[in-house]
C-alpha cells in the first residue's frame, strides 16, 4: 500500500508491504520506491523522519556556504525556522526583516525608483533584496521575500497572495513568482517551504 499525507505543501509518502517473508515484503518496498523516484524524483527532498530546512542546512555545511534571509512578507518566518535546527550557526549568517519600502533602502540598498516604478512587491524588488544583502554581509546564499500575505493590500493586478522570491548564490540573482490561495498565515508558511524547495533545487546545480 502507498498512503500519502499532505501538509503544508509537503507531500509524505509511507509505504507498506506484506509478504511471506521479511526479504519479499522489503523487495516490494523496493520496487515500488524505485518506481516513484523514476516518476517524481527531482522533488523527493528526504527520505525517513527529517524536515527540508535540515536537509537544507547539511548541504549548506557540505558546499561550505554561508545563508542569510531578507524577508518582507514572511515576517522572519524563514530564519525562525532555520533557527530551530541546533548547530545552524555553522551555515546561518543573518535574517534581516525589511517590512517597509523605507527599511527595504536603507537596509538591502533596495533603489527607491525600483519601488517606485514596480512596487514593493516585483520581481524587480525580490532581485535587489537578495542582491543588496549579499553585497551588505558577504553571504554566498541570500533568499528574499516579498508579498502580499492579506488579507486587504491586494488589487486587480497584485493579488493577494503574490509573493516574488529573489535568490543569490555565488554572484548570480534569480527569481520567481507565486500566487499562493489562503489566508495570511497560510501563504507566509506556504512562501516559507516553497522558498526552501526552491532553494534546495538551486543548491544541489552548484
Amino acid at each position: 500500500t502507498l498512503a500519502p499525507y499532505f501538509s503544508q505543501g509537503r507531500i509524505e509518502l509511507r509505504m507498506t508491504a506484506r509478504g511471506e517473508t521479511k526479504e519479499d515484503a522489503v523487495k516490494l518496498i523496493e520496487e515500488t520506491d524505485l518506481k516513484i523516484k523514476e516518476k517524481i524524483g527531482k522533488y523527493i527532498f528526504a527520505e525517513g523522519k527529517t524536515n527540508i530546512e535540515t536537509v537544507i542546512f547539511e548541504i549548506l555545511k557540505e558546499k561550505n556556504l554561508k545563508l542569510s534571509t531578507a524577508e518582507s512578507c514572511t515576517g522572519g518566518l524563514m530564519a525562525s525556522t532555520f533557527i530551530n535546527i541546533p548547530g545552524i550557526s555553522e551555515v546561518f549568517y543573518e535574517g534581516i526583516v525589511c517590512y517597509s519600502n523605507d527599511s527595504k533602502i536603507k537596509r538591502l540598498n533596495v533603489n527607491p525608483k525600483t519601488i517606485e516604478k514596480y512596487g514593493a512587491v516585483s520581481e524587480e524588488v525580490a532581485r535587489e533584496m537578495a542582491q543588496g544583502l549579499a553585497e551588505i554581509n558577504s553571504s554566498n546564499v541570500v533568499l528574499a521575500a516579498t508579498g502580499i500575505a492579506g488579507p486587504g493590500g491586494g488589487t486587480k493586478d497584485k493579488p493577494v497572495g503574490l509573493v516574488y522570491l529573489g535568490l543569490y548564490i555565488n554572484g548570480k540573482v534569480q527569481t520567481r513568482k507565486m500566487n499562493i490561495p489562503g489566508d495570511r498565515t497560510y501563504i507566509r508558511h506556504r512562501t516559507t517551504f516553497w522558498s526552501f524547495e526552491w532553494l534546495r533545487q538551486n543548491l544541489l546545480k552548484i
